[in-house]
């Protein structure tokens, strides 16, 4: 069968950076079916680490900060560059010519993205940007690429946001048993797959924070040096402080219901300085304590609050980089006593790949002409073919 056709054997790499901005996750992956009965082999995860200096300036970009339309598209074409470079180092790795690939798919790397519209010269408007320029990578691999994955949903009136519950459908729906997937990026984000589901039946949304906080006060409190509270050691020797966890806790996007997204412009360095570091005299371990304890008891609200009530969930399964925060996923277990997590490494998804797997997923199914959308999740009128296609 040609490689691009559907229900063949078909090989796509997936890329992937988060709000982390660390650099850029390449899964490459073999996909077999169509629709939506089809299976996912891993053949190799490759990560990129990008420069300590552009890292900085993805960050302040994100953040706010003072740029230039000049500077944006330079970025743009730089990180165009950058994909490509980790998704030839993943065929490189496996052994695998780019010219075998079906398609690429790219989300990119977001600086902007409002999902609640606002009113922009009397309209009401949502908007996302990401930037990692596909035509750069189309011509540097000679692989059809499919991005800005978001667009074509917030066009239909979503989010934009999250889009990776359609492919945790795919993957980890169960018959008798219910599942939530649980991502834990910059961003917590949950899909709910009741037992049985069909894809109308599957919900999700952001909870809210999962490392953006901690990793922000990391980064403070080292002065850049280091990026993340590894296992979770640092805030494993603090104490809580409960007046700021309440506090934090009563902020209004997590009371919103759903569909919802988030991103940096609820909880990136803004609410790190409003929350966390207005106080004097609070030890680093203390405040890091209580970030790791917000993640954890957010997300238990959210699950109380918006899911319980409405299905029945037998199981928790923790994909993304907090899942190697051994504290967090302790205490996701001392909290959610009912809910049995485990971690996505056991049902074939290694943690650190899942998101950058989702995208090769979605691609596969841009190129074919299939929906990505959850209109439930996202809140979008309809079902939406996603992405764009450049071709090389």
């Amino acid at each position: 069968m040609p490689k691009g056709v559907a229900g063949g054997r078909r090989l796509v790499v997936g890329l992937m950076s988060g709000t982390s901005m660390d650099g850029v996750d390449a899964a490459l992956v073999e996909i077999q079916g169509k629709a939506d009965h089809i299976h996912v082999r891993l053949l190799n995860f490759f990560r990129a680490p990008f420069p300590g200096s552009l890292r900085r300036k993805l960050l302040e970009l994100a953040a706010g900060c003072t740029t230039s339309t000049g500077e944006i598209s330079q970025l743009n074409f730089l990180l165009g560059g950058l994909f490509a470079d980790a998704a030839l180092g993943a065929c490189r790795r496996a052994g695998i010519a780019p010219r075998r690939l079906a398609v690429i798919g790219s989300h990119g790397q977001t600086i902007y993205h409002q999902g609640k519209p606002s009113y922009v010269r009397g309209r009401l408007i949502a908007s996302t940007l990401q930037i990692a320029e596909a035509a750069v990578i189309a011509e540097r691999t000679g692989v059809p690429v499919v991005s800005d994955f978001r667009t074509a949903d917030m066009a239909a009136g979503g989010q934009g946001a999250p889009l990776v519950p359609i492919v945790d459908y795919l993957l980890l729906r169960q018959e008798r048993k219910g599942v939530v997937a649980l991502n834990l990026g910059g961003i917590a984000n949950i899909t709910v797959i009741p037992a049985g589901a069909r894809p109308a039946d599957v919900f999700g949304f952001d909870t809210g924070p999962g490392n953006m906080i901690v990793d922000g006060l990391v980064r403070h409190f080292t002065k850049g040096r280091k990026g993340y509270d590894e296992g979770g050691r640092w805030a494993e020797r603090g104490k809580l402080i409960e007046p700021l966890l309440t506090r934090a806790l009563a902020f209004p996007y997590f009371r919103r219901d759903p569909p919802k997204s988030a991103g940096r412009e609820q909880f990136g360095s803004w609410f790190v300085k409003h929350y966390f570091l207005g106080r004097r005299n609070l030890r680093p371990q203390d405040l890091l304590r209580t970030a790791t304890e917000l993640t954890a008891r957010s997300i238990r609200d959210a699950l109380e609050r918006f899911v319980f009530p409405k299905a029945k969930t037998h199981r928790l399964i923790v994909s993304g980089g907090g899942a190697h925060n051994r504290f967090l996923i302790r205490r996701l277990q001392e909290i959610l006593r009912e809910l049995p997590v485990n971690l996505s490494d056991n049902y074939g998804l290694p943690v650190d790949a899942k998101e950058a797997i989702a995208f090769a997923v979605l691609a596969d199914r841009s190129l074919h002409g299939l929906a990505g959308n959850i209109p439930a999740v996202t809140g979008a009128r309809r079902a939406v073919v996603l992405g764009k296609i450049t071709r090389p």
